[in-house]
């Protein structure tokens, strides 16, 4: 019982920690830009790529956190590299705000320059 208690409060910080780590290499810039310079050092390349992708970082930012959270076989190590990817993925979607199309009333007069305009809340 304690030992499944312990891999859960694990998980759960391992969770956190694969979002939180995510978050910042793909959307922030960092303490002094640093990691804005890092991102651009990538370019449009896969390092690039996989640093603009928060869903593609996230799969390899769990890789690493998945030996803190278990080691006890390679299919329960498959298995929480998997779900540590999807809660960030989860939690980057609870997290992000909220986007609205505006789309023109029937037989209203359009506005110029405003079609499928995304604003934010």
């Amino acid at each position: 019982m304690a030992a499944e208690f312990a891999f859960c409060i694990r998980f759960a910080l391992a969770s956190l920690a694969a979002w939180r780590i995510t978050h910042l290499l793909a959307h922030e810039d960092g303490p002094g830009n640093v990691i804005y310079r890092l991102r651009s050092l990538g370019g449009a390349g896969f390092w690039g790529r996989l640093l603009d992708c928060f869903y593609c970082l996230s799969i390899w930012i769990a890789a690493l956190l998945t030996p803190l959270v278990t080691t006890r076989s390679a299919t329960d190590g498959v298995l929480v590299w998997l779900a540590l990817s999807g809660a960030a993925c989860l939690l980057e979607r609870a997290t992000a705000p909220s986007i609205h199309v505006e789309r023109p009333q029937a037989g209203a007069e359009e506005q110029p320059g405003r079609e499928g305009v995304f604003q934010e809340d």
